[in-house]
């Protein structure tokens, strides 16, 4: 991941679903592109925050198992409105099912109660030393650093504090 569109995590229910946070701050570099005039979160960072999301919930889940997980496919997106800046996009991905290398994921994006975003998604999850066994320390490093990341992601959610444990 080389960077994070997920602020924070709010809620997360191992094995069913997550809840996280996208502020979008007046300093990303990319609204003085998009657009000039208007400034909004482009529609693709949205989806990229979703993706992220529904990740966080399916490594947490296989206790960070895979040192690669990325979106395969993308269905049904479905953009309402825009987000501009001030305003954050609450994140949310629940678990449709899971296979022995995808995840299927309902997922929406909501601001002020309002859904901005909405997608069905596929995610791809796999080791590099799957395919080549000398890449098994490139995936050592890979699952210590998103361990990292989700501890801090996490914070210090009560509910969710044996999970944060087992990141650190």
């Amino acid at each position: 991941m080389r960077f994070t569109l997920i602020d924070r995590i709010i809620e997360l229910v191992p094995g069913e679903r997550i809840t996280a946070v996208k502020t979008v701050s007046l300093a990303e570099e990319y609204l003085a592109d998009h657009f000039p005039l208007l400034p909004v979160l482009p529609g693709v960072l949205m989806l990229e925050a979703m993706t992220q999301a529904a990740a966080w919930l399916l490594r947490s889940d296989e206790d960070f198992a895979h040192s690669i997980v990325v979106l395969k496919e993308a269905r049904n997106i479905k953009y309402a409105d825009f987000v501009e800046p001030g305003e954050s996009l609450t994140v949310t991905a629940e678990m449709i099912k899971s296979g022995p290398r995808d995840a299927e994921f309902k997922t929406q994006g909501v601001v002020d109660g309002k859904v901005c975003v909405s997608a069905r998604l596929v995610i791809e999850r796999y080791n590099l030393a799957d395919e080549n066994p000398d890449e098994a320390e490139m995936d050592a490093y890979n699952k210590i650093k998103m361990r990292k990341l989700f501890a801090t992601l996490l914070g210090s959610q009560p509910a969710a504090a044996s999970v944060a444990e087992t990141a650190s």
